[in-house]
C-alpha cells in the first residue's frame, strides 16, 4: 500500500464520497436527491471518499452538526476534473519547487486537497493517508448540479456499525462497511495532488 493513494467505492461511471451534515441540510438533500437550500453554495465544502476517516471525524455521526452521514455518488469525470484543478494544502516538495510557488498556486486554487491519516475501524490512525477534497464556491455549483448522481442517507448503517463495535462485535461490524479499493488515477492528476 502506498502512503498517498485514493481508496474509494466506485464503479465505471461514479465514485462515492461522504459528508456529514446536520439534519436541516441532510434531510432535504436526501429527499431531493441533490443539494438544495439550506445547503450553502457560498463556502467551501469538503468531500471524502474514506468512510472510516469520516467516522473518526464525525464520531460516528454523534458530533453536533454532523448527525447525518450522506453517501454522495458523483460522476468520475467530475471527480477527476476537480482533482485536475486541485492544489494541496501544504507545500509538498515532490510537487512544488519552492514555498513561494506553492503559495502562488494555492492562492488561486478553486479546489484544495488535504491528506490526513487514514483510520481503522476503531479510529486509530494509520500510516496511510486519506484524501479530503475541498470544493470552493467557484466549483460547488458543478458539484451540486452536474456531478452529483444520487445522495443516500447512511446514518442508520453508521449507527448499526457503531452499535456492533460497542457490543464487541468488530468482525460483524466490518461486514457492513462500504467496500473501498484503490482508485485508478491518471498519472498527471496523481502527480498534481501528490498521490505518488
Amino acid at each position: 500500500m502506498k502512503t498517498h493513494e485514493i481508496r474509494a467505492t466506485y464503479d465505471r461511471e461514479t465514485i462515492t464520497v461522504y459528508q456529514a451534515y446536520r439534519p436541516e441540510i441532510a434531510v432535504p438533500a436526501v429527499e431531493n436527491g441533490r443539494f438544495v437550500p439550506p445547503f450553502s453554495r457560498g463556502r467551501m465544502t469538503w468531500i471524502k471518499p474514506s468512510f472510516l476517516w469520516l467516522m473518526a471525524r464525525s464520531n460516528w455521526a454523534r458530533k453536533p452538526g454532523q448527525e447525518m452521514i450522506l453517501a454522495v455518488r458523483i460522476a468520475r469525470s467530475g471527480w477527476e476534473e476537480a482533482l485536475s484543478m486541485a492544489v494541496p494544502t501544504h507545500p509538498d516538495r515532490r510537487i512544488f519547487r519552492s514555498s513561494d510557488e506553492w503559495r502562488a498556486r494555492f492562492a488561486d486554487s478553486q479546489v484544495h486537497v488535504q491528506w490526513d491519516p487514514e483510520r481503522t475501524l476503531r479510529g486509530a490512525t494509520l500510516d496511510a493517508r486519506s484524501i479530503q477534497v475541498g470544493l470552493s464556491r467557484h466549483v460547488i455549483d458543478r458539484y451540486a448540479d452536474e456531478w452529483t448522481v444520487s445522495i443516500d442517507d447512511l446514518t442508520p448503517q453508521v449507527r448499526k456499525i457503531h452499535r456492533l463495535l460497542q457490543d464487541g462485535q468488530a468482525t460483524k461490524a466490518k461486514t457492513f462497511l462500504p467496500k473501498e479499493r484503490v482508485y485508478p488515477l491518471p498519472a498527471a492528476i496523481a502527480q498534481r495532488i501528490g498521490a505518488v
